[in-house]
């Protein structure tokens, strides 16, 4: 199958994340400096303002950590706080419906998994086509190892 990319692959959303790591660090800087240059605070005041840079880049960092790892034996959906992993024979579905803002995956135990790694954004065009590989390729894992001891 040709539409099918070669495993392993990573789905991830490359300009959001690009963005959210670039305004981190630029929020960090602008934070701490601000607490440097600020002469009538104490130690302890400046350091907060350091550690509030650093946990607002710590948030964004975790907002631009998701992806979708495709490998040969499942896939791996890495969330804003959750990682889950996957068997191709659990995922059902892709399913990234116009106006969605993520790629869902309908499972085998009946519920659906958001995965944020595809996500039209910044890139529609991007996420469509990342959709459409992993769709591709669940289905052709789905189908290549059917059951051969059931009876």
């Amino acid at each position: 199958m040709s539409d099918t990319p070669t495993l392993p692959v990573t789905f991830r959303p490359g300009h959001t994340r690009a963005i959210l790591l670039t305004a981190g660090v630029v929020i960090f800087l602008t934070i701490s400096s601000v607490g440097l240059l600020l002469e009538q605070l104490g130690p302890g005041e400046r350091a907060s303002f350091a550690v509030t840079g650093a946990l607002i880049f710590w948030v964004l960092a975790l907002l631009a950590r998701v992806k979708v790892v495709a490998d040969e034996s499942g896939v791996t959906v890495v969330n804003i706080a959750s990682k889950r992993r996957l068997d191709w024979a659990e995922i059902l579905q892709v399913n990234l419906r116009p106006g969605d803002p993520w790629v869902f995956l309908n499972l085998s135990d009946g519920t659906s998994l958001p995965a944020l790694g595809i996500q039209p954004g910044l890139a529609k065009q991007r996420a469509i086509a990342d959709a459409q590989a992993l769709r591709a390729l669940a289905e052709a894992r789905s189908t290549a190892h059917p059951a051969e001891d059931q009876g």
